[in-house]
């Protein structure tokens, strides 16, 4: 019988590995519009959950954003910027985007290959994000066609806090098992004006990564302990395997949030 992995708030720590993992961010603070809204989008290369070294991004490949079944390609948009870490600054982008009509937003960044020195291989986070403005969801769960995409099966702009997420990870459009996905929140306040991390934790870091793996369908569901702004990044889950002659990690990545349910 095929089964979920359900990963609980206390029990989820893996082994092996650290807790400092490296994600990609596409972040904007408010993800449930009411009314039209200019968005403010960071794009960060860093470790939310540790708060930790914060790296630089190249050219990303390609930005777009995703309105009921219609892209549209928003890279020209981007804008470098210098980010303050906690403990030190690095190259990152940002983009503003128009916000009007009622429904789901998914904002979709393929970066350049990021080459991680101390284990000798490129990493290529892709990356999902979503937003919605008025309350009418119109296509949060559909898939992109990407290389690799983790597909949400709970609304990720919705999830209360001691609820579950679950996601099902594809790769070349097809269910990936056995893969293995890190997941953080982002442990820091962002100051969206001054492009920077706050230096302080809002909570705890765990010892050792947070790790799920994916069944037989590429399912896994992770049990949310507190509210804030969740990322799932599985590793190594995408087609392309080499860059320029090395190993790549070729990552799908989706972010989420999560609110106390009052």
């Amino acid at each position: 019988m095929k089964k979920t992995i359900l990963v609980s708030a206390l029990a989820a720590l893996s082994a092996a590995g650290a807790a400092h993992a490296h994600f990609q961010l596409v972040y904007t603070p408010d993800v449930m519009l009411e009314k039209p809204a200019d968005l403010d989008l960071k794009l960060v290369f860093g470790h939310p959950m540790e708060n930790g070294h914060t790296m630089d991004m190249g050219q990303p490949k390609e930005f777009f954003v995703t309105f009921k079944g219609r892209k549209t390609d928003i890279t020209n948009e981007l804008k470098p910027i210098t980010w303050q870490g906690a403990h030190n600054e690095a190259m990152a982008y940002e983009a503003s985007y128009k916000v009007r009509r009622n429904g789901d937003y998914i904002f979709t960044l393929i970066p350049e290959p990021y080459m991680e020195g101390s284990e000798d291989i490129y990493i290529q986070q892709i990356t999902k994000s979503y937003i919605n403005k008025g309350a009418m969801p119109t296509g949060w769960n559909e898939p992109l066609g990407l290389p690799t995409e983790i597909l949400p099966l709970n609304k990720p702009y919705q999830v209360f806090a001691g609820s579950t997420f679950t996601g099902q990870l594809l790769s070349a459009g097809k269910p990936a098992a056995g893969v293995e996905c890190e997941i953080e929140y982002i442990n820091t306040d962002i100051d969206m004006d001054g492009n920077a991390f706050d230096e302080n934790n809002k909570g705890p870091v765990p010892d050792t990564a947070i790790v799920a793996m994916t069944d037989d369908n590429g399912m896994f569901t992770f049990g949310i302990p507190r509210p804030g702004v969740w990322g799932f990044a599985c590793l190594g889950s995408g087609p392309e395997k080499e860059y320029q002659g090395k190993e790549l990690s070729q990552d799908a990545v989706i972010w989420i949030n999560a609110t106390a349910l009052q």
